[in-house]
């Protein structure tokens, strides 16, 4: 059936020579090995945490008096909701390590130098932004752990010179931890951050594909 209605579609559109041609048929350069693979395991699991953190906000309530409960309901209660809160919890762990390991065989390599300068800044973006991610994420569950933590993250921030006091009050809500916060890093991490990365994922795809893939040194 999925047969018949992709050659339906190509018969109109004709993508099959597009898809062949211009996305697939790409030259490699020699050289290449596992450590090329890095970006597009860190990509493999970016889209890990998107399906299971979808499936996260079913049951997940951005407020102090449900949200430990939720997740532990969701983790415990619900059916595979071990599973999906495990496979996320892991994949964001070893995200922050692949992207880490990506952006330093880029360096080594030498991948950021002309032509490839705004790559490598929106690489680094990208990487600030999974940080972005980790740190968002880790109040949601709104334990003893996650609450500690995000104070002290927070107070750190607050100690930037200037802007520090007002960055504080935009990332708590106000002067101290509470509802408003969670809504926030809720809100951040679910909807202003995926949005972001989405945007710089596809100039990052283009310009791969525009520039090709970087020799070894």
């Amino acid at each position: 059936m999925f047969k018949r209605i992709y050659f339906w579609i190509d018969e109109r559109l004709d993508i099959h020579d597009y898809i062949k041609k211009d996305v697939l048929d790409k030259p490699i350069p020699k050289g290449v090995n596992l450590s090329y693979c890095f970006g597009g395991i860190t990509f493999f699991l970016f889209l890990m945490l998107a399906a299971t953190g979808y499936f996260m906000s079913i049951y997940y309530v951005p407020s102090p008096l449900q949200a430990y409960d939720v997740v532990d309901y969701m983790t415990y209660e619900v059916s595979l909701g071990y599973v999906i809160r495990g496979v996320h919890h892991w994949a964001a762990n070893l995200m922050v390590v692949t992207v880490f390991l990506h952006m330093i065989r880029v360096y080594i390599y030498g991948a950021y130098k002309n032509p490839r300068e705004i790559n490598w800044i929106t690489g680094v973006l990208l990487f600030c932004l999974v940080m972005a991610f980790g740190f968002t994420g880790y109040l949601l569950p709104w334990d003893q752990k996650a609450y500690w933590a995000t104070r002290v993250g927070t107070s750190m921030m607050g100690t930037v010179p200037v802007v520090g006091e007002y960055a504080l009050k935009v990332l708590r809500g106000g002067s101290k931890l509470g509802a408003l916060t969670l809504v926030r890093f809720y809100a951040f991490h679910v909807i202003f951050l995926p949005i972001v990365t989405v945007i710089l994922l596809m100039g990052h795809f283009l310009m791969i594909r525009r520039q090709g893939i970087s020799k070894p040194l």
